[in-house]
């Protein structure tokens, strides 16, 4: 596998708050770290005033920090960062945050991190460096959870570390190549060519191997990914209900259609019976029409249709084609989290079995 630096798009990403000189200290450090991680293009996550100092600070084009620093080290060449790589969090109300304080701009900040973590994953010829240094303290947990969560091997994630007094001086930004002179609080002169920037390189599990594919795509915010990860490691479940048209596995709601809905049951049913395991010549179509039936409710036209597919028996085409149906929409929705839905195999062909290895504890129908 390629190395990080070795991508050729690499992403910085950081999210700040009142403090923007997070990102040139990264950049920085970045630069001069061996091997050094060039990035192509930066992006932040912040709220309205974040992106206030973010543009006044760094991009602004009288003394921007970030300009002064491609300056002083061209080794950097030109990472694309502009107003459109700064994603301001929206609050509830669909407005722009200001800062970030209650519950519920706090639950806002958590899924626009996730978003972006999402989206900026999702192409595989890209490397990934993340900063949770700046921002507030839920913000960069956010951050390095969404990191965990979507990260493939070839991203990083890291804390850049300043050394005292530099350290969130409101002038320091970066080491700069000529050195500069600098004022404390205290009134003492402090010289940055004295200033230590580096890297703390943060090793995490990588759980991105456990989403189902919408959530890896991005679609679910924070806590509905979250639950769906904590759902896979739970034990099995499989709950149906026909008359509501709805199948949940490990407490995760499944979008099924109808047909596969009345699969799902046709097996889950003959678990509960206690032979699970069934070739398709034993199969009495009834078997699945029952539950269609309850499934389609009003909806004559397709239950006809399939009655008049198995009038003479189950076919072995239907068969297999309803299982290969229901794997795939499973594995879709739950990702590996759909092993122990999936129906087993058992036997050689032409006498392969198939079924639900779920224990009959584990299902209820209804």
């Amino acid at each position: 596998m390629k190395a990080p630096h070795e991508f050729s798009r690499r992403i910085l990403l950081c999210v700040t708050g009142l403090s923007p000189q997070i990102v040139t200290e990264t950049l920085y450090a970045l630069a001069h770290a061996q091997p050094a991680f060039i990035p192509t293009e930066v992006h932040l996550v912040t709220t309205l005033e974040g992106a206030r100092l973010a543009k006044a600070a760094l991009l602004h084009p009288d003394g921007g920090q970030f300009h002064a620093l491609l300056s002083d080290y061209p080794q950097l060449g030109r990472p694309r960062f502009d107003e459109a790589n700064i994603h301001v969090i929206a609050g509830p109300d669909g407005a722009a945050l200001a800062d970030i304080r209650t519950p519920a701009e706090n639950a806002c900040a958590a899924d626009a991190i996730t978003a972006v973590m999402a989206r900026l994953t999702q192409d595989e010829d890209a490397a990934l460096h993340v900063s949770i240094a700046g921002g507030r303290k839920t913000m960069g947990f956010y951050l390095g959870y969404a990191f965990s969560l979507y990260a493939r091997p070839q991203d990083r994630l890291s804390h850049v570390l300043v050394s005292a007094p530099f350290e969130s001086h409101p002038e320091f930004f970066f080491p700069p190549a000529n050195p500069k002179r600098l004022t404390t609080r205290d009134n003492r002169h402090i010289d940055t060519a004295e200033a230590l920037v580096t890297l703390a390189e943060i090793p995490v599990v990588l759980l991105r191997h456990g989403l189902p594919q919408g959530l890896r795509e991005g679609r679910a915010g924070y806590i509905e990914t979250v639950s769906a990860l904590n759902a896979s490691f739970g034990p099995p479940r499989l709950e149906i209900d026909l008359a509501a048209r709805q199948a949940r596995c490990g407490g995760r709601v499944l979008e099924l259609k109808p047909a596969l809905l009345a699969w799902l049951a046709f097996w889950a049913q003959t678990a509960l019976d206690g032979r699970p395991m069934r070739t398709w010549r034993d199969i009495d179509p009834a078997e699945f029409l029952r539950p269609y039936a309850r499934v389609v409710g009003r909806d004559a036209v397709a239950f006809e249709a399939a009655q008049r597919r198995l009038k003479d028996g189950m076919e072995k085409e239907f068969f297999e084609q309803n299982n290969s149906k229901l794997e795939s929409a499973l594995k879709a929705a739950l990702g590996p989290a759909a092993a122990p839905y999936l129906l087993a195999r058992a036997g050689r062909k032409p006498h392969t079995q198939r079924g639900l290895a779920l224990p009959a504890e584990a299902i209820a129908l209804i």
